[in-house]
């Protein structure tokens, strides 16, 4: 590990998060902290128009950079930028407390992670779900949830355990039309839905879906950097931790069986890692 020249924060030896997008750091995008959303032609992503990519040694600026508290594991830090980062921030608009039920469609590692959250957060129903059964199997295993249900039976099921009349808040973590249909639907009046799930489209009726119940949805792209360091304080508040939904790890030159495995779907997080 090397430094450069001009740092005025960081310095050689600090543990950091890298926030994956490097924004041009002045639209007005950027001043705000989103540089996901920068659009400049400076706007590079790590591991993609930039080097760092699954590779041992990335060169990041300065401005991209998260401190990582001595509480958090690098595989903590790691899952804060994307997954962890984008389900806060989600939950942030739609905002969560003890008041509420909380539906998440899509049990992936984002949707594990919306509930992680939203549990921490202190929400007093979680409802998960997910076709995929080592995926119940796992959110059930990892406490996250109060009831889970396969898509076929979801909406009755929601409806049943919340007294016919829904949840107060939901996030869509799926990405499908049947769960960002059954997230707007299982969401009672004047409930609030974040989509995050990436890709996909979304059919609905709008009067009787959205406006006759004063419904609002939000759509919710990964997280800014005062997010992000926001989150992790939390994090360490919380006592929680990211590294707990990786299931399986991989050396670096094993990732193809790395991305081979999460394209399955029989899995938590997936983790590249380095000696």
């Amino acid at each position: 590990m090397e430094e450069g020249e001009g740092l005025r924060r960081f310095k050689k030896g600090d543990r950091v998060i890298v926030y994956h997008i490097s924004g041009c750091g002045v639209c007005n995008d950027c001043r705000r902290g989103y540089y996901i959303s920068c659009k400049s032609r400076f706007r590079q992503a790590y591991g993609w128009q930039r080097n760092g990519g699954m590779a041992p040694y990335i060169l990041a600026e300065e401005k991209d950079l998260i401190a990582l508290p001595d509480e958090l594991t690098y595989k903590d830090g790691a899952q804060v930028a994307c997954g962890f980062g984008t389900v806060y921030e989600a939950i942030e608009k739609i905002g969560v407390c003890g008041n509420d039920a909380v539906l998440v469609t899509g049990l992936g590692p984002v949707g594990l992670a919306a509930l992680m959250l939203a549990k921490a957060m202190g929400a007093n129903m979680l409802i998960g779900v997910e076709m995929n059964d080592y995926r119940i199997g796992l959110a059930k295993e990892l406490g996250l949830v109060d009831y889970v249900f396969k898509p076929d039976e979801a909406m009755e099921g929601i409806m049943k355990v919340t007294n016919g009349n829904g949840v107060e808040r939901s996030i869509d973590a799926s990405a499908s039309d049947p769960g960002r249909q059954l997230a707007i639907r299982a969401t009672r009046e004047w409930g609030k839905i974040a989509f995050v799930g990436e890709g996909g489209t979304c059919s609905f009726t709008p009067s009787p879906d959205i406006i006759h119940g004063q419904k609002t949805i939000y759509g919710s792209w990964v997280t800014s950097l005062w997010r992000m360091e926001e989150l992790v304080e939390r994090l360490v508040r919380w006592g929680i931790h990211p590294e707990d939904l990786i299931t399986d790890e991989f050396p670096i030159e094993k990732a193809g069986e790395a991305y081979a495995l999460m394209a399955g779907g029989n899995c938590g997080k997936v983790a590249v890692v380095f000696d």
